[in-house]
């Protein structure tokens, strides 16, 4: 279907970060925009106002006139939608246009140079750094960003211009086999989604399938050090990078007073005394991703420097929500052991020997089942662990798989507990934290605000 003559988008799964994007970018091409979630959240309340038609009850008599005509309607789906879902049998029994989520994204940067993040975790991030880089200076981009890039407070931007298109490239469901990178980073491989896979070696061989897809003339950027066999098409670059080796790295790093700065290195660039706008060490190799992606696409080193000072971070990622003498409250959308591990050492890195609780909501019961061992292990990092209710998202529940199993194997002399999620205000009251992160992509992030004010008030009645 072309997008011309498309007058109305329903969107099955209107809410989550990925589909709204493309919400607000159907809205941007005055087309009328509708669709259903399974829950109201903060982001589908900027949606409605933006001018969505979003409900949150599956009903067929919910779904406007306007999105009736199939001849002129688009419907785009989320991969975690039920297959008895009645909205959307009502659109296949009526043989209209159904895609998923990536061959959308597909169809629309077909046209452009799409610069495409991929990886088991680290996409987001190094995805928006990117962007923030070609946005902030006369290159320019669209891009569909995996968070809400704190900069412009939005997961969309939109150039008339720039040939360039920034996309987190989703792994999940094998939805990146949609796109057609002219360039890609590859910022790690670690095993995850074994529901969808199966096994490790799947796993690996959709991400070397992905690369062959990549357009001669292009690139590809891998992590050093990762397990990955890249299946290029002739013409098409590999460079390598990390935070200190490869053909993109970091020297001269300098951690001290709450910055980070350092000289990033490339076969033919240096620039020197670049400062972290997030300064937290993993962002040292994010950002030497982002900069080598911006640099071989013509972004200027004066205006990579300046953009890597100004970037302010993303929304749920390594997100401070109280930086204060009453003590320190972050969220981090840490998902997989990788990124539990990294975020807590991180804080640990900034925070020395202080107490660190960690609040973990497990996302997904196969997840839990296949890493459980694994996540206890990352956790363990933390002076403290409080696990709540695994999030289900998309499943149902697995018999034995509960939190219970992440608890049972955290190592010796870590405090730990577990709660409902709903109890957790009146917990953190009654114990004496200091450093407190909520980890998770599921809706732990629900209680932040609540907890800033709860430390708060605990503080003043000491």
């Amino acid at each position: 279907m072309n997008i011309e003559d498309i007058k109305s988008v329903y969107f099955i799964g209107a809410g989550g970060i990925g589909m709204s994007a493309l919400v607000r970018y159907f809205l941007s091409k005055d087309k009328y925009v509708a669709g259903y979630d399974r829950t109201a959240t903060a982001l589908t309340t900027h949606l409605i106002e933006e001018g969505a038609h979003i409900h949150f009850e599956d009903r067929v008599d919910l779904i406007p006139e306007e999105c009736k005509d199939k001849a002129h309607t688009l419907v785009i789906l989320t991969p975690a939608i039920p297959q008895d879902h009645s909205e959307l049998n009502y659109f296949r029994s009526n043989g209209f246009t159904i895609h998923k989520r990536a061959e959308v994204l597909g169809s629309i940067t077909r046209a452009s140079k799409g610069l495409c993040v991929a990886g088991t975790h680290g996409k987001t991030t190094t995805s928006t750094m990117t962007a923030h880089l070609l946005h902030q200076s006369p290159v320019g981009c669209t891009a569909f960003l995996g968070g809400i890039y704190k900069n412009e407070g939005t997961n969309l931007l939109l150039s008339s211009t720039s040939p360039y298109t920034v996309i987190e490239a989703d792994e999940y469901d094998r939805s990146f086999h949609q796109l057609s990178p002219y360039m890609s980073v590859i910022t790690s491989s670690d095993p995850d989604h074994l529901d969808i896979y199966g096994t490790e070696e799947a796993y690996l061989e959709s991400f070397a399938h992905y690369t062959s897809l990549i357009a001669p003339g292009g690139a590809v950027l891998v992590r050093e050090g990762i397990t990955l066999q890249p299946r290029l098409q002739e013409g098409v670059a590999c460079y390598t990078y990390s935070k200190d080796k490869g053909d993109f790295h970091a020297e001269n790093i300098r951690i001290a007073n709450g910055e980070i700065f350092f000289d990033f290195v490339g076969p033919d660039v240096t620039i020197a005394d670049v400062q972290l706008g997030v300064p937290v060490s993993i962002n040292i190799e994010n950002g030497v991703a982002a900069m080598a992606l911006a640099h071989l696409n013509g972004v200027s080193a004066e205006d990579i420097k300046q953009a890597m000072a100004s970037f302010r971070g993303i929304d749920r990622r390594f997100d401070f929500k109280l930086k204060s003498d009453d003590g320190v409250l972050l969220i981090d959308y840490a998902h997989h052991p990788s990124e539990v591990k990294q975020s807590l050492s991180s804080l640990r890195e900034l925070y020395g020997d202080r107490k660190i609780t960690a609040v973990f909501q497990p996302h997904l019961y196969s997840r839990t089942h296949d890493f459980y061992r694994e996540f206890a292990d990352s956790l363990s990092v933390a002076n403290e662990v409080i696990l709540t209710e695994i999030y289900p998202a998309r499943e149902l529940p697995i018999p034995g798989v509960t939190s219970q199993l992440i608890y049972d194997n955290l190592k010796e002399g870590v405090e730990k507990m577990i709660c409902e999620k709903k109890d957790l205000p009146q917990l953190i009251a009654e114990r004496d934290t200091d450093i407190v992160v909520l980890l998770g992509a599921g809706d732990i992030d629900n209680y932040a605000d609540q907890l800033v004010e709860v430390i708060k008030q605990r503080n003043l009645t000491k």
